[in-house]
């Protein structure tokens, strides 16, 4: 409810839903295959869960249902393994999961603590999370594992995680530190290889003027960009850690290999500072990579530390009343904010969409996939947020331009910015939704749909309510 319920088919599963469709049925996407291959290249996501379709016959629908279940599964079992292990009592535990409820965006990094939809970042980070509980365990063997994993699956989250406990595991592990400058080097030769001839080639140099003014509204990827509140919010995170852990020192309630993971927390800080000046010089790799989001495992940290000062650091007297007032504010901030947002914020919605949301648009999208797999659409360049979902992740078909998704994607590759661009001021010199400007459109890019919320003088295709789709050759 704190994320207005789940949804199939919203957001970066614009991305997602294409990049499967495209082993599922290579004859899709013939136009925008370049596009979404400039993204997907970098991840095993999309040939991992297209191969799980082939093999069990399941819906994406369903199968993105399934997956978002297990994300939440994965986050929750991760806060109570790390709560039991730094706190004193189950209902701190419980007071932490529904603080991690409250569902915000880490300031200026483009990432939310949770998502309405199943999105495989969100699903690393429950991994990564996993592995921080398991470090404190000691059972290194499956923090490892899921690291490694959390790679195959989304690279920059499950890195970031590495980085984390990789310098835990540097203090707090002595006897490792041989093998780990061992792993060490070995990644930083991989890194090597990728960049020389692998799907980072060419991407050490600078971003020209073209492929920047492509992703010129992303300023969540330029932090010299940033307002001085997004700084105070991201930097706040670290003197709130290592205030509450001197505090859990000086209580003699700090746990072993508690240290190493402060130590680790500021190595990310030290990460993002080093890789700072080459992100101000645009270095193309350097701003793929999004080390800003380090913020976003600093934040959860903080809030594990934070829930514990207001509930557990305080005289065995006070100890119980404060932990009771603090469930019991948190309870409340959580219920009362969920119902705000689905019953105030998006009343339409439902709290789980486990397909496209019955509409106009979905029957739209249904007669859209009836069509040759090779046309092309024209369609409202802001329609994915408009209607909940983008005509390639509704209806499995290429179209002129997605603004918020193309120009996302445009980070990964400067000849999809190109495009991008191209299209932008495609869109800019010719009305899109009148016919002359619908037909000049369809005559430069070979289109052959028109999909709008109003009647023009074009030749009438299908109608789903309010909703015209035209042909345009």
């Amino acid at each position: 409810m704190n994320s207005a319920g789940y949804r199939y088919a919203a957001s970066d599963q614009a991305f997602y839903i294409p990049a499967i469709v495209r082993h599922l049925a290579p004859a899709d996407f013939p136009r925008d295959a370049p596009l979404i291959d400039g993204q997907a290249r970098m991840t095993l996501v999309d040939e991992a869960l297209a191969a799980v379709v082939q093999a069990t016959g399941v819906s994406l629908q369903w199968l993105f249902a399934i997956l978002y279940g297990v994300t939440l599964a994965v986050l929750f079992i991760a806060l109570v393994r790390l709560g039991r292990r730094l706190y004193r009592s189950e209902w701190t535990v419980i007071a932490l999961t529904a603080a991690l409820t409250l569902r915000h965006s880490i300031a200026k990094t483009g990432a939310n603590t949770l998502e309405g939809y199943f999105h495989p970042r969100v699903l690393v980070f429950g991994f990564g999370l996993l592995g921080v509980a398991a470090f404190l365990e000691r059972r290194d063997w499956l923090w490892i594992a899921l690291v490694a994993l959390g790679i195959a699956i989304h690279p920059t989250t499950a890195v970031w995680f590495g980085v984390w406990l990789a310098i835990a595991a540097w203090f707090g592990r002595p006897s490792w530190r041989p093998a780990l400058a061992g792993v060490a080097g070995t990644a930083a030769l991989a890194v090597v290889a990728m960049v020389w001839r692998g799907p980072f080639a060419g991407h050490l140099a600078p971003m020209d003027a073209e492929w920047l003014s492509a992703i010129s509204d992303k300023d969540y990827l330029f932090p010299f960009e940033w307002p001085l509140s997004a700084w105070l919010l991201n930097l706040l995170t670290v003197p709130v850690i290592l205030s509450c852990w001197r505090a859990r020192r000086r209580s003699n309630v700090a746990v072993p290999g508690e240290t190493p993971l402060v130590l680790g927390a500021l190595g990310l800080l030290v990460l993002f500072l080093c890789w700072l000046p080459f992100d101000a010089a645009h270095i193309a790799l350097a701003v793929e990579l999004q080390v800003s989001r380090v913020f976003w495992l600093l934040d959860v940290f903080a809030t594990i530390y934070v829930v514990w000062w207001l509930t557990e650091d305080a005289a065995d007297t006070a100890r119980r009343t404060r932990r009771a007032v603090v469930l019991a504010v948190l309870m409340v901030l959580s219920v009362a904010r969920g119902s705000y947002s689905m019953f105030v914020e998006f009343p339409d919605r439902p709290i789980v969409d486990v397909d496209l949301k019955a509409g106009d648009w979905r029957d739209a999208m249904a007669w859209a996939r009836t069509t040759d797999a090779s046309s092309g659409w024209l369609a409202d360049p802001i329609h994915a947020a408009r209607y909940g979902s983008s005509v390639r992740a509704a209806a499995y078909r290429d179209v002129l331009l997605e603004r918020v998704k193309d120009r996302a994607i445009a980070m990964y590759d400067r000849s999809a910015a190109l495009r991008a661009a191209d299209r932008e001021r495609a869109l800019a010199a010719l009305s899109w939704d009148t016919p002359d400007g619908a037909r000049a459109l369809a005559r430069r890019y070979g289109l052959d749909y028109l999909i709008i919320d109003r009647a023009l003088d074009l030749p009438l295709a299908h109608r789903s309510g309010a909703l015209f789709i035209y042909r345009l050759r």
